[in-house]
């Protein structure tokens, strides 16, 4: 049992506040919640919060943690002027370089970080074509190394011909069956769930979409897939098959409440009308946007489920949250911080459908996915205002401790190993990565 003795619990949203209460974790969970309730327990574990602020924890509805070791990257990129340029010239040379070891070192340093900023789940997608089986159960063990929570998916894709691809169905299947057995065990931790990536509706044939359709059927997940990040996704889908790309999509029954639909930049008035009816997801990456050029999508408010992600920039919510309100205003967008803060919060509601338990809120019953804050507001801090201190206010810099499935992973900004060897490993590893790079074409 752990006790969280005078907490200052602040949910953002819908925005409360309440102070000096003490909170009793046991079995994962959140047992009670209430001022002196710590007095009736004699806990294993005792934090004295000293009226810190405590919220539950961020999630990252969508990332990339196999790009973790391209930071500063040093190989031959050759420029390009648009998305497909970027893919290839980038971001496709790196994922058809990771090794083993490679795919271990970004997703535990990527796990790392992710904590550090207050994040304690994050839905990854990755892609690895030269290690594709067992490239799932590797991200795992670096993820339950540092403690994070995490939805994961491997990337099917026809880019990589067709063994590729049935590696990639194989991959997914196996590793959902892992997972299930996992849950099924009563000493598992259960940190880990899984859903059903694919790369992008351009790079899937009809005959990939049947097999993912099956893949899906037969695991019980969800999809998690990009959608018209560039014009070029929606241009193909017209072109090749005479309709919006998530009609194509749903004509092959792949969007339910479990979809996961990145980026979504230019789905027309018909495809926010399917995802709507569907209850499926769009995963709003406006850092990523930006630095792809690829454009705003500046339909949100027309989407009953938005929840925010980085596309493998980093998994600090504070600064993406922040990027993606302040590009709303550029954009002269109507959407308020509250909505903002709506959408971040909905990443819990993700976390729901897939683990089938209930996240975001501090209270009895909730799985306790926590972070303690040492936020000093310098303004009256109120609910009214929650969001523009939010916003404005708190940030990564503020996360002191961080509590994942009732465990202390990070306390006092230190991790209970030591990480530095890590890191030192990591750039070993991300050099050899980087001169692999320079070897290929794609």
């Amino acid at each position: 049992m752990l006790l969280l003795k005078n907490a200052n619990i602040i949910q953002f949203y819908p925005p409360k506040i309440y102070y000096n209460v003490d909170i009793v974790i046991e079995n994962k969970k959140i047992k009670e919640v209430g001022k002196n309730v710590g007095q009736k327990y004699n806990a294993d574990k005792v934090l004295d919060i000293k009226n810190k602020f405590i919220s539950a924890g961020l999630v990252c509805s969508h990332n990339h943690f196999y790009s973790a070791l391209a930071r500063g990257i040093l190989a031959d990129i050759k420029p390009a002027d648009n998305f497909l340029g970027i893919l290839k010239n980038l971001w496709w040379k790196l994922d058809r370089t990771l090794d083993e070891e490679s795919l271990y070192y970004s997703g535990l340093i990527g796990a790392l970080e992710a904590i550090k900023s207050g994040t304690t789940s994050v839905i990854d997608h990755n892609a690895s074509p030269s290690f594709i089986i067992g490239s799932l159960s590797t991200l795992k063990k670096g993820f339950e190394k540092a403690g994070l929570r995490c939805i994961l998916a491997y990337e099917i894709t026809d880019r990589n011909g067709t063994e590729g691809m049935e590696a990639g169905v194989k991959e997914s299947i196996e590793f959902a069956n892992m997972v299930d057995n996992e849950k099924a065990s009563e000493n598992s931790k259960y940190l880990i769930e899984s859903a059903i990536g694919a790369h992008a509706p351009f790079t899937l044939s009809d005959k990939s979409l049947e097999k993912i359709k099956e893949t899906i059927e037969m695991t019980n997940r969800g999809l998690h897939i990009h959608v018209s990040e560039d014009e070029t996704d929606r241009q193909h889908s017209i072109q090749n098959y005479k309709k919006d790309v998530l009609k194509r999509l749903d004509d092959f029954s792949l969007l339910n409440e479990k979809a996961l639909i990145a980026h979504g930049v230019y789905l027309t008035d018909n495809d926010i009308s399917i995802l709507n009816e569907r209850d499926s997801f769009l995963l709003h990456n406006p850092r990523s946007n930006m630095n792809n050029g690829v454009g705003y999508m500046k339909d949100l408010f027309k989407i009953n489920n938005v929840a925010i992600g980085t596309d493998g920039i980093g998994s600090n919510m504070f600064e993406e949250t922040k990027f993606a309100f302040f590009k709303n205003n550029d954009e002269h967008c109507n959407l308020t911080m509250n909505d903002y803060m709506k959408f971040m919060q909905n990443g819990n509601v993700i976390l729901e459908r897939y683990f089938d338990k209930k996240f975001g809120i501090i209270e009895k019953g909730y799985v306790a996915d926590l972070v303690i804050y040492d936020y000093q507001p310098p303004t009256h801090l109120a609910e009214e205002n929650i969001s523009g201190h939010f916003i404005y206010g708190f940030s990564s810099r503020d996360v002191d401790t961080v509590i994942i499935n009732g465990n202390v992973v990070y306390e006092n900004r230190e991790f209970p190993f030591e990480i530095s060897p890590i890191y030192s490993e990591a750039r070993k590893v991300s050099k050899k990565l980087w001169e692999r790079m320079d070897k290929i074409d794609c």
